[in-house]
Formats: structure tokens, C-alpha cells, sequence
């Protein structure tokens, strides 16, 4: 196996059948428990060679993936593990896009520019409002952006190939860089009213979704015109929420937004061309204040969604269903804070508050023809185009989600909202 140092130990463990292997960071006695220790973040690279994970105090760890692997070198590439430190607490990180595998690559580039397409870079946002971008090969600090006056909450890059990064922060503000430019050109979106918990882009690079978890608003802005385009509402179930996760499904013709109160946690469930609340997936728990959803993430295929709580459990649910695919042992001795499945999907990485990640077998479901048909058409139609095709009634509701039931639980309960 892949050594981690001496900061972080590789440990396969069989306390729970679908945890495949959990890396536990090193840390002195005295730094256990305390603040500082948390991985708020996990990524794969868009070919899942690579994985990262902010392990806390400022570091960030990057190893190859799968992490048995016995070569640490290919070719001219080091495939070494990596660390990288910045400085101050790490919030959000993200892989940007594949480099090339042409051979002009592989030609010695002449420009900034030219260098940093043919890189792998990562994007660490920070608890000062800094973001690092770092080359993952070479293990060196390209340059640093500035701009946010709070902690860089998130990082997303657009799947559309270009070196644009997409950031949120607790100064209520998103910004847009062109790392082609060192981030000297910028795009700054307005409009929340506190912290922004999260973003996510659509998968033909269109939208941009974002919550703010104080101020209870899901927005959506185009990253075309960097304008807003709309708040989405109605899918409130109390007064007293929080919200804290979003994720556009691999088509774009979802939009999943994740929330919490005191006794329960939901998921709803959003046509962004329409604003329509489509489903709402509700879970309630005994110990009031004590489970709240901390991630979510669709899986490559658009089947199933990956959903992090508090209690440290993986739930793997396909949307419309009542129950979960699947759901691992709750464990109490630290939170669960976010989720990453991996590129070719079968594995979802958890990161917690303790510093340590955690990767789980995901199912793996072999789609249907009518979804992959529903999936090519919904990637390019928008719902609004699909409304006056001459279809029938069946179908048309299936190919804009309309077939989804609207109200689910995953638990009974006597408390209704």
C-alpha cells in the first residue's frame, strides 16, 4: 500500500461491511478533539488518479488513488503523496480540469498560461479569505487570489474544461476567477444576506446554484451573463432552519438542496428551469439537535445520492424511492462534514470533524436505457423545451422528473411539519 507519512495512517477495518478503508491523520495528543482538526473538504481529480483532503491545521494531503497502489512513480509523473501546507485552515478545496494527454503537451510550454492548462492544479480556500492554487505534480504554490473577506466556504470548477474557478465565502459573496489571468479578472455575485454554504455548477455550465445557510435562500445565478436569475421558495418546512448543502444532477435538470432543523432533516428536490419544488425527502430523528445533514452529492450516473449527517452516517438514496439503497452503522465519536464519489462512481469518500476520511463501497447500478436516454436529452433540453414537445403524458412527466412522488419520509413520525 501507499505509505501516508508520518502524518496520516492507511487502516482497512471491518466495523462496518461497506467501509472500504479509513485514513486517520497523526496529530499530537494534545491537538485531538480541538478546533483546527477538521476535514472540511474532500476531492477526487476529474480522472480519479488523485485524491485530497483538507486533514486539518492547514494542511492539505494528496495521494493517488486507488491507494493500494505499489508504484510511486509513472513515467516522468511523481506519483508520491503530497503535502501541502497553507498556512491557515482549509474550508473547500477542488481539483481543476484534467490536463491534456495529447503530445503537444508534452512540449515544453512558453507561456503562464500554456503552464497551467497543462497542469493539475488545486484550489484551496482558506479560513482568511485567501485561495491557493497549487500544480498537484510538481507539489509547488502557483499563485494566490485574493478578494474574499471571510472564509472560502466552497470551490467549484465548471465541467467544461477551462481554468474558470467558481468561489463562495461568509462574506455572502461569489466569485468567479479566470485563473488563465492569475485571477486579475473577476466576476463578483451579490445577493445573499449571510454566509453562503455552498456552491454548485450545472453540468452544461450554465447555472450556478448557491445556499446560504442563515439567510434560507437557494439561488441561482447564470455563469453566462453573471447575472442573477432567481431565488428558489416554497420548500420550506419551518420557520427555524438551517440550510447547508446543494447539488445539480449530472443531466442539470435537478437541483438537490439539503436542510435541517431540530428534530428533522430534508432534502428537496428542484426544477431550476421552472422554480418547481418537485420532492421533498424528510427524515426525523429522536435526539432533537443531534443529526443535521451536513452534505450531498449525486452520484456520476444521476441514480443515487450520496447524504452525510451528523452521526457520521453514509445514507445512498435513489431519488423517488421511500427507503435508502443504502446506509451505514451511525457513530457518535465525530460528525460527518462532506462527501465526494468518485468519478467512475462505486466508491464515496467522507471527510469528519476528527481530521480522518473515510471511503465507502457505493452501490453500483448499471442504468436503464430510458435513464440514459432521459440523461442525453435533459443535458441539452431545457424543461421548457421539453413541455411543448407532442408527448405523451407518461413520458413527458418521467423526462422532467414529474414522476417522482412528492412528499417522502424515511422515518414515521407523530411530529408533522
Amino acid at each position: 500500500m501507499c505509505s501516508t507519512d508520518n502524518n496520516a495512517e492507511l487502516q482497512a477495518t471491518l466495523s462496518d461491511p461497506a467501509l472500504l478503508l479509513e485514513l486517520k491523520t497523526r496529530r499530537p495528543p494534545s491537538l485531538e478533539g480541538r478546533a483546527g482538526c477538521e476535514t472540511w473538504s474532500v476531492d477526487f481529480s476529474p480522472d480519479g488518479t488523485w485524491f485530497a483532503w483538507s486533514m486539518g491545521h492547514g494542511i492539505v494531503w494528496v495521494v493517488a488513488w486507488p491507494l493500494d497502489c505499489e508504484d510511486g512513480q509513472n513515467g516522468e509523473t511523481d506519483r508520491g503523496d503530497k503535502s501541502f501546507s497553507c498556512g491557515h485552515p482549509v474550508w473547500g478545496l477542488a481539483f481543476g480540469p484534467r490536463p491534456p494527454k495529447s503530445p503537444s503537451a508534452l512540449v515544453k510550454p512558453s507561456t503562464t498560461s500554456s503552464k497551467l492548462n497543462n497542469s493539475l492544479l488545486l484550489a484551496t480556500g482558506l479560513e482568511n479569505g485567501v485561495i491557493k492554487i497549487w500544480n498537484v505534480l510538481t507539489g509547488d504554490a502557483v499563485f494566490d487570489l485574493h478578494g474574499h473577506e471571510g472564509v472560502v466556504r466552497d470551490l467549484v470548477f465548471p465541467q467544461n474544461g477551462t481554468l474558470t474557478l467558481i468561489s463562495s465565502s461568509r462574506d455572502k459573496t461569489l466569485r468567479i476567477w479566470d485563473l488563465n489571468q492569475k485571477g486579475k479578472k473577476v466576476q463578483v455575485l451579490s445577493g445573499h444576506k449571510d454566509w453562503i454554504s455552498c456552491c454548485c455548477v450545472s453540468s452544461d455550465c450554465s447555472m450556478i446554484a448557491t445556499v446560504g445557510r442563515f439567510d434560507r435562500m437557494v439561488c441561482l445565478w447564470s455563469l453566462r451573463s453573471y447575472i442573477f436569475i432567481r431565488n428558489l421558495t416554497g420548500g420550506t418546512h419551518k420557520t427555524l432552519y438551517l440550510l447547508s448543502s446543494c447539488d445539480f444532477s449530472p443531466d442539470g435538470a435537478l437541483l438537490a438542496t439539503a436542510a435541517f432543523s431540530g428534530s428533522s432533516w430534508w432534502i428537496d428536490l428542484w426544477d431550476p428551469y421552472t422554480a418547481e419544488k418537485l420532492a421533498t425527502l424528510v427524515d426525523y430523528f429522536d435526539d432533537y439537535g443531534q443529526n443535521q445533514i451536513s452534505a450531498i452529492q449525486f452520484s456520476p450516473n444521476g441514480l443515487h445520492l450520496a447524504i452525510v449527517t451528523d452521526d457520521r452516517a453514509l445514507r445512498i438514496w435513489e431519488p423517488g424511492d421511500k427507503g435508502m439503497v443504502m446506509q451505514t452503522k451511525p457513530d457518535r465519536d465525530s460528525n460527518g462534514l462532506c462527501c465526494n464519489y468518485h468519478p467512475q462512481g462505486g466508491v464515496v469518500a467522507t471527510g469528519t470533524r476528527d481530521g480522518h476520511v473515510r471511503f465507502w463501497r457505493a452501490p453500483r447500478m448499471v442504468p436503464n436505457l430510458r435513464h440514459l436516454c432521459r440523461s442525453i436529452l435533459r443535458h441539452s433540453v431545457s424543461t421548457h423545451q421539453m413541455e411543448p414537445l407532442p408527448l405523451p403524458k407518461r413520458i413527458l412527466e418521467y423526462l422532467t422528473y414529474r414522476n417522482i412522488p412528492d412528499s417522502l419520509k424515511t422515518r414515521c413520525s407523530s411530529d408533522e411539519e
